[in-house]
């Protein structure tokens, strides 16, 4: 059996580095690393020739230097791309809708994307350097923990816009579902069928988690139910959702509603009161946000808030490209109203009926 060729190593000059307090290079990487600038350039361009451990070396260097691609030298190194990169984690169920969206929205405008998870394995400086290596003229960051952050991160030159995430910069393209209208939404419905008694669970550190935690607070002292505010901090899982439900209806004055900070959440929720006996709706009402797949299984059927994500695609894409055609434009801030999708998992109070 023929044993494989080494990964080429090209003699490189020390001489040559970022200069002192400047941006990092590919230089600068391959110095750290030891080897050679060209097999640095093959790795972020992300073409064959370098080992796995190789690109994990050099993709965890280039994130510890805080190294991204100089824009300028992109631009002039060709033609229009018409790439646009998209960052997300598919941790949430949105966020899969929206990829699938906006593959729709960038095609009708005649671009294409590139898909650039964040994983525990993929840091965001790799994942922006791989996206850049690639030639995007703009990055559309979803609403992962700490989007806004990751905005920021950006080497100002690149177009970004922020979809489906907590509140960024105002200076920023920001895209997103109006949460307090969402949260609005649920109270009025609860209220209406005559619970006081409401807890919130939120997603803890999870995109717009404290906004729809405000917007509770906020429906419940409007009723002057201050003293049955109730907020429950876990994170935007099931598993989270259902652990912070064993500790609410193990309480003596138990609610008799939870509004989950998302469909995940809910899900949790629900497994736990079902495992407890606690009847849903008849013993106690519980709510989700997304309207994902799952909440419009009949046998869950939960009552949630949706919103249209072609509607969010079509809008980020858009600000994305006026971005990219005019650097200087005034930011975008698009907040898409949300509606209420009653299902039959809330109804009135026990004590009511």
């Amino acid at each position: 059996m023929r044993a494989m060729s080494p990964e080429p190593r090209v003699p490189h000059s020390s001489s040559v580095h970022a200069s002192a307090g400047g941006p990092p290079t590919m230089q600068s990487i391959a110095d750290k690393l030891g080897v050679s600038r060209q097999l640095v350039s093959l790795v972020l361009r992300n073409q064959p020739g370098a080992s796995q451990e190789t690109r994990r070396r050099v993709a965890e260097m280039a994130e510890q230097l805080g190294y991204h691609p100089n824009a300028s030298a992109r631009a002039l190194s060709g033609k229009r791309s018409r790439r646009l990169g998209v960052v997300f984690t598919m941790r949430q169920p949105f966020e899969v809708d929206l990829v699938e969206a906006l593959f729709d929205a960038a095609k009708e405008r005649e671009f294409t994307l590139v898909l650039a998870p964040i994983t525990p394995q993929r840091g965001q400086g790799s994942v922006f350097a791989e996206l850049l290596g690639q030639r995007v003229e703009g990055v559309l960051v979803l609403g992962t923990d700490n989007g806004a952050a990751r905005i920021r991160d950006l080497p100002k030159e690149v177009p970004s816009v922020m979809l489906g995430g907590p509140k960024s910069d105002e200076s920023a393209d920001d895209v997103r579902v109006d949460d307090t209208t969402g949260i609005a939404l649920v109270m009025d419905h609860l209220f209406g069928l005559g619970h006081r008694r409401i807890s919130h669970i939120t997603g803890g550190a999870g995109p717009n988690s404290h906004d729809r935690a405000v917007a509770y607070e906020s429906a419940m002292t409007a009723q002057g139910l201050e003293v049955f505010v109730d907020v429950i901090e876990a994170d935007y899982s099931e598993t989270g959702g259902g652990h912070a439900t064993s500790r609410l209806i193990d309480r003596p004055n138990r609610p008799t509603a939870i509004v989950g900070g998302n469909d995940r959440v809910a899900m949790g929720t629900l497994g736990t009161l079902l495992r407890r006996g606690i009847r849903v709706p008849e013993d106690m009402s519980v709510t989700g946000f997304d309207n994902a797949s799952l909440a419009q299984v009949p046998y869950l059927d939960l009552t949630t808030v949706a919103y249209d994500p072609t509607s969010l695609a079509e809008r980020a894409v858009d600000a994305l490209v006026a971005r990219i055609q005019d650097p200087n434009a005034e930011p975008v801030l698009h907040r898409q109203e949300p509606v209420l999708v009653v299902r039959s998992s809330t109804a009135p109070p026990p004590e009511t009926r």
